[in-house]
């Protein structure tokens, strides 16, 4: 009879300077995942065949997946949590592809179990949980199937924003980061609330735009599917595809002046959408003393890869102009990568001031600080917030205002609360 277990040896993941993995042999060869203790900040990783290195705001991340799957979790770094030794063995899947990705349950269970935020995971047993998933794991077919029953654990957090990407829904995901997409141009999120997936706002001139969707609008069925328990980027995976293509969206729309509601379709065309995050503008106006003075007006619409170097080149732009003042627009901007927004905000303050707080699972407040920072410009700054403001919006207008910076204007921000980090499981194997 053939051996359906095999040993999983992980120990070519490890970053540089860490202890090696303790290991406890149980029973012949099955399943093994070590725990090690994670001090280095940095640490070099392989991804896609390609290397570079991955470095997470001041806090130590770790681990990886052979389908570059990505896990994005809202998590903390606890010393206590990161120092316990941990073996686990299960048997083995005889289908190749998803024999791959309990490698990469695994190591996303394990990541969880050590790092996020809330150590009761939402008051369950979260070893039990792995087991539980493994055996529902194993006589599956397809990766797709398998990805499915690690949502499936990861939901049981009850956090919204930690779930797993898988290879294919990442190529869409850095796409967005990036700074283009083929798609309607709709940016959307769960209501934490809720659960349902609301419209945080509509890329100017899209098909989304233009077929009359709005911000606060309630997705509910996409191509006649409906959404019931589906996270943001697995909806906005259905939205995406190749331009010319077409998708029919089911939005609930709540009229302004809160009279009514109306549920309607839509069919929208799929089109490539460059996602430029910056625009900006020169508003002329007379001071109270009747002098002709400019107020420089920049317009954020998201955190991408290209957010800070573009605000850096509109700030600029507008200096050499000669303004006096300046808006900064936050509105409906959903966020992104936040250390975009760190980036930002740091172009307006001086020193090494606070940036934002963190609480970890221990309940101890981790700050992040400027180093050494030269703002841009020192004039006058009001910040323009709605509820649409989400994330890495949230944290660069409390940065500003908190600081002395900027006066904030506006209405109630989304209030996520919560950072998220990104992290790669790529298990290197023999």
């Amino acid at each position: 009879m053939k051996n359906l277990c095999q040993k999983f040896d992980v120990r070519a993941t490890l970053p540089p300077k860490l202890g090696k993995p303790t290991w406890k042999v149980l029973f012949p060869p099955r399943l093994w995942f070590p725990a090690w203790t994670c001090e280095e900040k940095k640490f070099k990783a392989k991804c896609g065949g390609s290397e570079r290195w991955i470095e997470s705001a001041g806090k130590s991340a770790f681990g990886f997946g052979v389908s570059a799957a990505l896990l994005c979790s809202v998590f903390s770094h606890s010393p206590a949590a990161l120092a316990e030794s941990l073996t686990v063995a299960f048997p083995v899947s005889r289908a190749p592809e998803v024999n791959a990705v309990q490698r990469t349950l695994v190591e996303a269970w394990g990541l969880i179990r050590e790092t996020f935020v809330d150590p009761t995971f939402n008051h369950q047993d979260w070893d039990l949980k792995l087991q539980q998933t493994m055996v529902e794991m194993f006589p599956l077919n397809s990766a797709d199937a398998a990805y499915t029953k690690i949502r499936g654990m990861l939901s049981t957090l009850g956090d919204p924003f930690t779930r797993i990407i898988s290879p294919k829904e990442y190529q869409g995901f850095r796409i967005g980061s990036e700074g283009n997409l083929q798609g309607v141009g709709l940016f959307i999120n769960v209501e934490p609330r809720t659960g349902h997936l609301i419209v945080l706002s509509c890329i100017d001139g899209s098909p989304a735009a233009r077929a009359g969707i709005h911000q606060g609008d309630e997705l509910i069925e996409i191509n006649g599917e409906r959404l019931d328990g589906i996270d943001s980027e697995t909806a906005a995976q259905r939205l995406r595809g190749n331009a010319g293509t077409t998708v029919t969206v089911k939005v609930h729309h709540v009229k302004d002046s809160g009279t009514g509601s109306c549920i309607r379709e839509v069919k929208l065309p799929r089109e490539l959408i460059k996602l430029s995050p910056i625009s900006s503008a020169i508003i002329p106006h007379r001071s109270p003393d009747g002098n002709l003075t400019k107020t420089g007006y920049v317009k954020l619409s998201a955190f991408s890869q290209t957010a800070a170097e573009d605000m850096r080149n509109a700030i600029q732009e507008l200096e050499n102009q000669g303004v006096h003042s300046y808006i900064l627009d936050l509105r409906n901007n959903p966020g992104g990568l936040v250390k975009a927004g760190l980036d930002v905000a740091q172009m307006w303050l001086d020193g090494d001031e606070t940036l934002v707080n963190t609480i970890d699972r221990d309940g101890n407040m981790l700050p992040i600080n400027m180093v050494n920072g030269h703002a841009i410009t020192h004039d006058p700054l009001v910040v323009i917030v709605n509820e649409g403001s989400a994330s890495a919006s949230e944290i660069l207008a409390g940065a500003l205002h908190d600081n002395g910076r900027a006066i904030l204007v506006g209405r109630k921000t989304f209030g996520k609360g919560k950072i998220q980090v990104l992290l790669f499981v790529y298990i290197v194997y023999i």
